[in-house]
């Protein structure tokens, strides 16, 4: 398609444009599509399909990517589109999306087709959106029978207990509550706890987001407070406590449980937006240092949270001057790990070749990436972002780094320039790896540590997830003291795993073997053995036995894994159990249930 006249250039240009943006549009109504039915299915409490519902849409975005780009080699064979035309095509697109409501999604929508269709080398400026060319201000939904993106409450008018009634009713969920009335006298309690009394400021009034939030088995609300010069976010979670029954659970008010229901180790929320930088703004309110990277991402909108992350790594990268080195800790037997001392994350290669133990394949290692991708992480397992191509600054990278690269990963990198081409990496948010947490610590850390480690284990067997490599260093400790796991290359299904007793050993040459003498299949676990290398040290013992002596019971997990079997889904909750109203107020519940009798 070389050397068009201008006039036949220009209208292939714009209809190459107007094809990318039905592509985007189709990807972002089926989006959309997902979080209204998640809401029937909350309704329902259709567990199992709001999860299946959860992992179809994390694929659904390549799904579109691909039909988009064989649409445009089938109709315009793209591949040989001149680079005159391609520019005519970004300046069309960009026009297209002037009156667009999700035009920073569009605009990552136009670099995934692009990067499928076109070289590495063609990456800049003129052929794909590095920094966006839309403004995502003040974007409204102005439709006359749109809803805005949050509703604005007046509590002076009705008062406090009215108006909190009206917001949970307003979201119009089908099953009735329990007890709405109760259960808002305990958001009431919750606020007199946290804030005292306090007489209301002339502007007292309460945002809350249109659109709830669904995740796991809770429906969230999503708000904020203004009083006087104060800005309170909330959120408040509701649940089924019977079939056909709905309660409020709790209320969080505090904005590290926001930062730790919007976290990285959490599964992506399912949330209809019309607007979504203004869902990103609203959030961002309510958690300012947040970065909205990680808003997007949360929000479910994984890949324009990668395309601002990679926005903040290179605007990073121009404002500092340390070096990438490798990260510190124990190295794995997989994985190359390094990190940037002034940026919180780390950067994971797959190694070319991987010594005895370890028997398993880079595809296998994807593979088990992508089943944590789509698994429901219940806040105890890093997210990944997955890059291909990242192109770092060679004068930046510290010289054992990169001869740990050349030496272990030699087909992950290719020099070009002053620069290395890193063919695929993961990227996690940065913790302090829980092994030297325990090390450095002192007793209440040691305690915090391994009542958390336990409980993250415990948590992950309950949704099918058996962790495999269970070393204190490939969990690590999070900014908010939770304890998460980060490696993941053998991962495996608890209900794919024999949950074994170590059979007694029949003559004293066994019982004084270093080696087991019994046969251990691929798939065996043996609980029992797991003290070997988890109690060495006196102090994580001793809180150990405290906290979960029952870890190490075969029965436990062959428990875990017969209900998963039958079908049972645990409940998890992403904040702590004191704070449900169920417990934290239980003289309500009880005076509730006198007066059902």
């Amino acid at each position: 398609m070389n050397h068009f006249p201008k006039l036949l250039s220009s209208q292939i240009g714009f209809d190459v444009a107007q094809t990318l943006l039905e592509g985007f549009d189709r990807h972002y109504r089926v989006f959309r599509e997902a979080a209204v039915k998640a809401k029937t299915l909350f309704e329902q409490g259709d567990w199992h399909a709001l999860s299946q519902l959860a992992r179809e849409r994390i694929t659904s975005y390549d799904e579109r990517v691909d039909e988009c780009v064989m649409r445009l080699e089938d109709e315009y064979d793209a591949e040989n589109i001149d680079d005159e035309v391609w520019q005519q095509i970004k300046l069309h697109y960009i026009g297209l999306l002037t009156t667009h409501r999700q035009p920073e999604c569009a605009e990552t929508f136009f670099n995934s087709v692009c990067c499928k269709i076109l070289h590495r080398s063609y990456f800049n400026n003129d052929f794909i959106f590095v920094r966006p060319a839309i403004s995502t201000e003040y974007i409204e939904n102005d439709e006359p029978a749109a809803k805005p993106t949050y509703r604005a409450y007046y509590p002076d008018k009705d008062g406090l207990a009215a108006t909190l009634e009206r917001i949970v009713t307003n979201f119009q969920l089908q099953p009735p509550f329990e007890d709405l009335t109760r259960d808002v006298q305990c958001v009431m309690q919750s606020l007199k706890d946290t804030f005292g009394d306090f007489a209301p400021a002339p502007n007292f009034q309460i945002h809350v987001l249109s659109s709830l939030f669904f995740r796991n088995k809770a429906a969230y609300i999503i708000g904020r407070i203004i009083h006087g010069d104060l800005l309170l976010p909330f959120a408040i979670a509701v649940r089924h406590t019977k079939p056909g029954l709905l309660a409020l659970d709790t209320v969080l008010l505090e904005r590290q449980q926001l930062l730790i229901i919007f976290s990285f180790s959490h599964s992506y929320f399912l949330v209809d937006m019309e607007v979504p930088s203004a869902y990103v703004q609203f959030l961002g309110s309510i958690m300012p240092a947040k970065p909205n990277a990680e808003i997007y991402t949360s929000l479910g909108l994984q890949k324009q949270g990668k395309n601002l992350f990679y926005r903040d790594l290179l605007h990073h990268l121009k404002h500092s001057s340390d070096q990438f080195i490798i990260a510190p800790g124990i190295k794995g037997l997989v994985m190359i790990v390094f990190t940037l001392p002034s940026f919180p994350y780390v950067f994971k290669l797959i190694k070319d070749a991987f010594p005895p133990p370890k028997d398993t394949t880079r595809a296998k290692i994807e593979d088990k990436y992508l089943l944590v991708k789509r698994h429901d992480r219940l806040g105890r397992m890093a997210d990944t972002l997955e890059y291909s191509s990242v192109a770092l600054p060679l004068a930046r990278l510290d010289h054992s780094l990169i001869r740990e690269l050349e030496k272990e990963a030699p087909s992950m990198i290719e020099y070009e320039g002053d620069k290395l081409v890193i063919r695929h990496v993961y990227i996690e948010r940065r913790m302090v790896p829980l092994n030297l947490f325990l090390q450095n610590g002192n007793a209440d850390d040691i305690d915090h540590g391994i009542k958390e480690f336990g409980d993250a284990i415990k948590q992950l067997i309950q949704a099918n997830i058996f962790p495999g490599d269970m070393l204190y260093k490939n969990f690590g400790v999070t900014r908010h003291g939770r304890v998460v796991f980060y490696d993941y290359d053998e991962i495996e299904y608890l209900t794919d795993c024999n949950v074994r007793r170590v059979p007694p050993p029949r003559n004293e040459e066994e019982e004084l073997s270093g080696e087991p003498w019994y046969t251990v299949g691929p798939h065996d676990i043996f609980p029992e053995t797991y003290g070997t290398f988890l109690l060495g040290d006196p102090r994580v013992r001793e809180a150990f036995m405290r906290h979960h002596a029952d870890f190490f019971d075969p029965a436990l997990w062959q428990r875990h894994k017969e209900q998963l079997l039958q079908g049972e889904l645990a409940d998890f909750f992403p904040y702590d159990g004191a704070i449900r109203f169920c417990v934290r107020y239980p003289e309500r519940f009880e005076k509730a249930s006198a007066r059902a009798a």
